[in-house]
């Protein structure tokens, strides 16, 4: 009999069984793949995602792997300009990764296992095992095939946008959103790159950022309506969207694609209950949004957090786990809402609105400002105070005067 099992080994799911072992509790955690392999995603841990693996006790290691920190000196290129900047709020201005997610899932599957959770790879998962309307276990079967049975307190689902775990108690979802971009994305020797670059145009969104073995990751996103158009012919149509942005894409071209073009139809925005029970939800599994933002993988790290100690309350009777899981929804839903909304948003791929190109108008010569943007926007401050009319009208203002708001002695995150 274990406390928990967790369905699903990589950014949600490891985490969770890590630290719920490391809590002293008895841990299973199965996958049906075998690590180190890879997965689609979009790459990018920001630096408030960062700080998890630092608490962790990780984040040295995944230094140690060669890998290059972003997000030092990141750019955003809106067209007529280019914000460049830093994210000075989190992980002590050490910047963020852009991961292999070969290299950064094996090294979450082995803390986990260090830690003292048991882990199964190569698991399918055939059936959950319900009594009196609760979930009690799963059945499934290991690489030799004998189906098993295995029991525990809680059953948690952390795998992924089409959780097995989710379908099979009918998780209700709520606030869905249609898929909106479509993507590719390949890596590249030889780029003249440093830093995580970004470029947003009409109708398509672009960028690419170091990543392991001296490679970068080159990725383009379209309005997933045009999916079946760009897989006929993926190279012309990346070359055709990088090419509104000349420089990046000179650079591009003069270095070497080194594996294929992995794509992507997209991924619908939603959220899902995450408890109830004898089961819970964690990372994409409970919530998912538009990779636009890329908040994924440092999402799922929170998420782990949060969901673990209010597991680690309720199992070992210090409150009622319902409630205490209720409550870590609804301050999920609080945290996320507002990069939900920007997200889809952005993943219209529209022009930004009147007001937003005056707010990017004004950034171009306030520094301060600039990288208190990026902080927000990349999910390292809270989004809705930055953004509040008042933060904005001030900066905008500033920029009137031809002044900047270097002293931060009026906004808490500007200066």
């Amino acid at each position: 009999m274990y406390d928990a099992i967790v369905v699903g080994a990589r950014c949600a799911g490891s985490p969770t069984a890590m630290l719920l072992a490391r809590k002293g509790y008895r841990v299973l955690l199965v996958d049906r793949a075998r690590f180190p392999s890879d997965t689609i995603s979009t790459h990018i841990l920001w630096p408030h995602g960062a700080e998890a693996l630092a608490r962790w006790g990780l984040l040295d290691a995944l230094a140690a792997t060669g890998l290059p920190p972003i997000c030092r000196r990141m750019s955003l290129d809106v067209g007529p300009f280019v914000l460049r900047g830093t994210i000075r709020g989190a992980n002590g201005g050490r910047g963020g990764f852009c991961p292999r997610r070969t290299i950064l899932d094996g090294l979450l599957v082995n803390a986990a296992a260090r830690s003292g959770a048991e882990v199964r790879e190569s698991f399918t998962v055939d059936d959950l095992l319900f009594a009196d309307g609760a979930v009690v276990g799963l059945r499934g079967r290991g690489a030799g095939g004998k189906q098993v049975e295995e029991r525990a307190r809680i059953v948690i689902g952390a795998d992924g946008v089409h959780s097995f775990v989710a379908a099979a108690v009918r998780a209700p979802e709520y606030d869905t959103r249609p898929i909106a971009v479509c993507a590719y994305y390949s890596y590249f020797s030889g780029v003249r790159q440093e830093d995580l670059e970004l470029y947003l145009r009409e109708r398509c969104a672009f960028g690419g950022a170091p990543t392991h073995d001296g490679l970068h990751l080159v990725m383009v996103n379209w309005p997933a309506r045009r999916f079946a158009e760009v897989r006929a012919d993926v190279e012309a149509h990346v070359a055709q969207a990088l090419a509104l942005a000349s420089d990046f894409g000179a650079r591009v071209s003069q270095g070497t694609r080194e594996e294929r073009w992995y794509g992507v139809a997209g991924v619908p925005g939603y959220f899902r209950r995450p408890y109830g029970a004898g089961w819970a939800l964690v990372g994409d599994a409970g919530y998912c949004k538009d990779p636009m933002t890329a908040q994924g993988i440092s999402d799922s790290f929170i998420d782990a957090e949060r969901l673990v100690e209010a597991l680690d309350a309720g199992l070992s009777g210090r409150g009622p786990l319902e409630d205490l899981l209720a409550a870590h929804e609804a301050a999920r839903n609080e945290r996320v809402r507002p990069m939900y909304e920007l997200t889809n948003e952005i993943a219209t791929l529209e022009p930004p609105p009147p007001p937003l190109q005056a707010l990017f108008a004004a950034l171009q010569h306030n520094q301060p400002a600039t990288d208190a943007y990026l902080s927000a926007m990349t999910g390292a401050t809270p989004l809705p105070e930055f953004m509040s009319e008042e933060n904005v009208a001030r900066i905008i203002d500033a920029a009137r005067a031809g002044t900047s708001e270097r002293d931060g002695s009026s906004s808490r995150y500007v200066g």
